[in-house]
C-alpha cells in the first residue's frame, strides 16, 4: 500500500491514485474541479477543538500527535471503515491544505494507517 501526501494547492496527477482529503473544512480558494477528491474522510481529522488548540504551533507538535493519535483509537469503528476504504487501492494520496509540511496532521494520519494496514 502507498500512502502518498500532497497539498491540495498543488495540482492533481494521474500518479496520485486515489485522492482522499484528510481536513475537516474544504481548502480555502480550491475549487471541486481543481481539487480532484475521490473521498472526503471527515471522520478520521482531528476534532475542531483539536485543530483549533494545535493552531499549526511547531512547540505543540508532539502532544498535538499524541492527542490526534487517541482520538483516531477512540474512533474505532470510522477508522476500520478508512481502513477498508485504503485496502481497496493500490495507491492513494492525503490531500490536506496546511501549508506547513513538516506539521500537519497528515504524517500522522499517513504513518498510523501505514501502521494500521501492516497488521491486517
Amino acid at each position: 500500500m502507498n500512502i502518498l501526501l500532497k497539498r491540495a494547492y498543488e495540482a492533481a496527477s494521474e500518479d496520485d491514485g486515489f485522492r482522499i482529503l484528510v481536513d475537516r473544512i474544504w481548502p480555502r480558494g480550491v475549487s471541486k474541479d481543481f481539487a480532484h477528491i475521490d473521498f472526503w474522510a471527515k471522520d478520521v481529522t482531528p476534532s475542531t477543538s483539536l485543530r483549533k488548540w494545535f493552531s499549526h504551533d511547531p512547540l505543540k507538535w508532539e502532544e498535538f500527535k499524541r492527542n490526534y493519535v487517541a482520538e483516531l483509537e477512540s474512533r474505532a469503528d470510522a477508522v476500520e471503515e478508512f481502513l477498508r476504504l485504503l485496502h481497496q487501492h493500490d495507491k492513494v494520496t492525503f490531500i490536506y491544505g496546511a501549508k506547513d509540511t513538516k506539521h500537519t496532521h497528515a504524517l500522522i494520519l499517513q504513518k498510523y494507517c501505514k501502521d494500521r494496514l501492516e497488521e491486517l
